[in-house]
């Protein structure tokens, strides 16, 4: 495959760029919103992309760095262009019209957000890299696989950290059973598959551009059922009353 120009370890990736955005972005949300949830997520996997990066744990880091720029920069256009009062595509709408809701949860905005960034966002933006390395999906395979790695080793701590403790777990069990009905793996897989069959129609524009919208209204779909409002936990009653 065509590669680009190698970036020494020593010299700040254009990934350091996409990070401190979105640092910049979290400065200014409120920590409850649920945008600001995802974004906190996602900082953290980002970040241990550019140590990946830093570290050499990608065999080709050029293209390592291509597709998770070209993937940050897919939702960071989302966030600007709704603070600019542009509509978000059907894929991050739950998101920002729940983004305040009492009745969700942490969780919920966290893997919403991943919803529409994995289901979504990523097989475009393997579309994107390849069209800028000139190469074919299949070329970029290692870097799609450490990177779904890392994704797939944050999300049980993304459950741990944000879902309610053991004592809550029988008021939970409505939320643990929405969750456990999304994967990020599975989303993973998929979106390689996406961005095998996109890169496969590019002859047929069409037909992409229809595939493309009906991906992301399924992703969507999926999205506002992770946002399903809850009720409050009831107060906790003393065992000895």
């Amino acid at each position: 495959m065509p590669r680009c120009e190698q970036v020494p370890p020593a010299v700040d990736t254009p990934v350091d760029g996409v990070v401190s955005r979105m640092r910049a972005l979290d400065a200014t949300l409120d920590p409850r919103d649920g945008v600001a949830v995802f974004n906190r997520v996602y900082l953290t996997v980002t970040q241990a992309v550019d140590r990946h990066v830093d570290t050499g744990r990608f065999a080709d880091r050029c293209a390592a760095i291509t597709l998770s720029v070209r993937f940050a920069q897919r939702y960071l256009t989302v966030v600007e262009g709704v603070a600019d009062e542009r509509p978000p595509p059907a894929c991050w709408r739950p998101l920002f019209q729940f983004r305040r809701h009492p009745g969700v949860r942490p969780v919920q905005f966290a893997l919403a957000g991943i919803n529409a960034h994995i289901g979504h966002d990523l097989a475009l933006a393997v579309v994107d890299t390849c069209r800028t390395l000139g190469c074919a999906p299949a070329e970029l395979e290692d870097e799609f696989d450490t990177v779904g790695d890392l994704l797939v080793s944050l999300e049980e701590r993304i459950r741990e950290d944000l879902m309610p403790g053991p004592d809550l777990l029988q008021i939970a069990d409505p939320l643990t059973h929405l969750l456990g009905s999304w994967s990020l793996e599975r989303a993973r897989d998929a979106a390689w598959t996406a961005a095998r069959a996109l890169w496969a129609l590019s002859e047929l524009p069409d037909v992409a551009t229809e595939f493309t919208e009906r991906l992301d209204t399924a992703v969507g779909f999926a999205g506002r059922m992770l946002l399903t409002p809850l009720p409050e936990p009831p107060p906790a009653r003393c065992r000895f009353s």
